[in-house]
């Protein structure tokens, strides 16, 4: 996948995720005790061969360019292709009547000037690690215009209503997009992640942009669907679509299945982060730690199970985290109860304070912030 361009997707939902996304844009949340989300994408891309990735970063770039810099994790460092950052230039009404369209048309000369003859477009929220060499087979030898993956969802609990459900015929070409309404116990659901023709895709922006019709690529492609060949392909296996703080706590804790571990950081390619050099973890007093994720550099003396803990984390004797996140340097002092919670990174939880959250709705704790008993 060498002559395709890889391209990210900011998705503008950070109001779904209260104060975690008060200063980060949604794919720059910590993920798995060590990453960020965008570390999955841009590894996903990479290990499939894929050597220009451009993201749309939206406003909040601090932590961006701070994580990112200049791809060398990645090995996208490189002098002509590599790591490209793009943050919003357009002015809020397009942005409100384009939606990516206009993200899109403010690097087009990127598009046109790129040697590479396709794209993969994904949303950057979207968590799975692939081998994508099937995709790919299928797109170029049928001679597809777009290939648009999909995952076969069991939704019987009503769970995944308001996504995007893809309509196939029986060759699995895709006849439209609509939105799952709950009426079925399994669907097809597009994960905001397809292959494209380049020439393609700069005509659709193009298009749209002269013609004021469409407020998405995924709405510029519903548009002309009658006159493009749209093929499908399923992925299986673990994929989450990060779309609140629900979803975000859900998709870290699921990881503490070891098969859905390894199937995100071991089976399918190695995913790269911003190296940091951390001690190992101190374990004081034998404190009783049950299936858990723990980075380095952390000093452990109360009691820690099910839950996602980073680097530098400081819990304190007597203590009790459970079913958590636990983001860095952030200290949960003694005789501390944290149950179903997020705490954000450099923020203290102080004795003897109990913070217990429920599994649909995680108590959260902002960055740099002191929970203090009452």
């Amino acid at each position: 996948m060498d002559n395709f361009i890889g391209i990210l997707n900011n998705t503008n939902l950070e109001a779904n995720f209260n104060s975690l996304c008060k200063n980060r844009p949604v794919y720059m949340l910590p993920f798995a005790s060590r990453y960020r989300l965008v570390d999955v994408c841009i590894s996903n891309m990479v290990n499939n061969g894929i050597k220009t990735v451009a993201i749309y970063t939206g406003e909040k770039i601090r932590s961006t360019m701070d994580h990112l810099s200049d791809g060398k994790p990645w090995n996208l460092n490189s002098r002509f292709q590599g790591l490209f950052l793009y943050p919003p230039i357009t002015q809020e009404l397009s942005i409100e009547r384009l939606g990516d369209l206009a993200d899109f048309y403010s690097t087009l000369s990127f598009l046109e000037t790129a040697r590479e003859e396709n794209v993969m477009v994904q949303d950057s929220n979207v968590i799975f690690m692939k081998n994508l060499d099937e995709a790919y087979k299928k797109f170029t030898e049928n001679d597809a215009d777009i290939l648009m993956m999909y995952v076969k969802q069991s939704d019987s609990a009503g769970e995944y209503v308001n996504t995007d459900k893809l309509h196939l015929d029986q060759q699995g070409y895709v006849t439209n997009i609509g939105i799952n309404l709950g009426t079925e116990t399994e669907f097809n659901m597009y994960i905001n992640t397809l292959f494209i023709k380049k020439e393609v895709l700069i005509n659709l922006i193009k298009e749209s942009v002269e013609k004021g019709n469409a407020s998405s690529l995924k709405d510029a492609i519903i548009k002309n669907k009658n006159t493009l060949n749209i093929m499908s392909y399923p992925v299986s296996g673990f994929v989450e679509i990060i779309k609140d703080s629900r979803t975000y706590f859900h998709a870290n804790l699921s990881l503490l299945d070891m098969n859905k571990f390894k199937e995100l950081f071991i089976n399918n390619g190695r995913v790269m982060t911003k190296t940091k050099d951390e001690p190992s973890t101190i374990y004081r007093d034998y404190p009783e730690v049950e299936n858990s994720l723990i980075a380095n550099g952390c000093e452990i003396e109360g009691d820690v199970e099910n839950s996602i803990i980073f680097r530098g984390v400081k819990i304190g004797k007597n203590a009790i985290v459970k079913n958590s996140i636990i983001m860095q340097k952030t200290v949960i002092e003694e005789g501390a109860v944290v149950v179903n919670s997020i705490i954000d990174k450099y923020s203290i939880v102080e004795k003897e304070v109990s913070l217990v959250g429920s599994v649909n709705q995680p108590y959260i704790v902002g960055k740099s912030e002191v929970a203090e008993k009452d």
